[in-house]
């Protein structure tokens, strides 16, 4: 899956990037530990206006770069993500329509989207296993029955968890890349991503008594008048976790989503692509003759197309979007599960 080509810093000092890495990701984490605590509404609203297009573009160009040009013998592993990421993503988008309009499912509905989506990254992370370099993986069946008795039990638990842990996935993904193209920072760098946990201990220490957020400052008022803390607390999962200060969860989940972002459209970017974005030449899949190479390119101008509709879209009805939006979200969330497995 690794391609060839030097990556865009391989020029330059290998401690020098070293400390500029190092620089950048300290001032990511700080930088977002404390706008989320000083300035939550206002930042959470600009950070998904700003960079929820743009990060998906950057992760898609560089999951494009690092898949194969054929299948070949993981046909069987790329069939079962597939399959698995637009199933699960159709079956969350009507989730909350079928909550409504049939009572009798009510959250039964999530037990069954949340079994469906243990069940497959299990089915990934088996089909994984036997494939270079192999690892034993019998284990997975067990941790099924177990999460799947849990599901049941508390319907609502796997979706909220995901909306922490998915953020972090990318500290994650960015410790494989670290290990596949600059193995010697990879024990520096483990050192320094647990300011990610020690900033979330010093937020709580400073937010686990605060008010409640306010309905809205004047920066969300100016530009965008239809949002409230209403709509951040719920999707941080104040409703599940009412002993936990509203205020914190946004502050948290805003850092996270900082974070996040951070990494796609900075760091990764910076020591994973091999070649410019806008290169698509440079992409296995565009290798294999010219309609392959004029398809990779139009789906990428297709996607730079999306990222401006959003922006748009965001102006217009920014409440309305930002609830589709992290709707269609799943969809890059699951894509994300086969594409680590493979660079375990």
């Amino acid at each position: 899956m690794a391609v060839t080509t030097p990556s865009l810093l391989v020029s330059a000092p290998p401690d020098r990037i070293g400390r500029g890495f190092a620089v950048g990701f300290l001032m990511l984490v700080g930088a977002a530990a404390g706008l989320s605590v000083y300035l939550p509404l206002s930042v959470a609203f600009g950070a998904v206006f700003l960079f929820a297009g743009p990060h998906n573009l950057l992760e898609f160009r560089y999951v494009l770069g690092r898949l194969p040009a054929r299948a070949g013998r993981l046909w069987s592993f790329f069939l079962w993500s597939g399959v698995g990421i637009v199933g699960l993503t159709l079956a969350y988008a009507v989730l909350p329509w079928v909550v409504t309009t049939m009572p009798r499912i009510g959250l039964q509905g999530y037990a069954v989207w949340s079994m469906a989506l243990i069940w497959w990254v299990c089915g990934l992370i088996w089909q994984r296993s036997q494939t270079n370099p192999r690892f034993d993986a019998g284990w997975v069946w067990a941790v099924a029955c177990f999460l799947t008795a849990g599901v049941w039990l508390k319907p609502l638990a796997l979706p909220l968890t995901a909306v922490y842990l998915h953020p972090l996935m990318a500290l994650w993904l960015l410790d494989r890349e670290i290990a596949r193209s600059r193995p010697e920072w990879k024990r520096g760098y483990r050192v320094i991503a647990l300011t990610v946990p020690l900033a979330i201990l010093l937020m709580w220490s400073q937010l686990r008594e605060a008010p409640e957020l306010p309905g809205a400052d004047q920066i969300t008022i100016a530009f965008g008048p239809t949002v409230r803390a209403e709509t951040l607390t719920e999707h941080a999962g104040a409703w599940a976790l009412p002993g936990i200060s509203p205020y914190f969860l946004v502050a948290t989940h805003t850092f996270l989503e900082l974070v996040h972002y951070g990494i796609w459209v900075v760091l990764i970017p910076a020591i994973g692509l091999r070649s410019a974005p806008w290169d698509w030449n440079a992409i296995p899949a565009a290798r294999r003759g010219p309609r392959w190479s004029r398809a990779i390119g139009a789906l990428l101008l297709l996607s730079l197309l999306l990222v401006g509709v959003l922006w748009v879209c965001f102006g217009i009805d920014y409440e309305s979007t930002r609830r589709i939006y992290f709707t269609i979200a799943m969809l890059h969330v699951l894509a994300e599960i086969p594409f680590l497995l493979r660079m375990v």
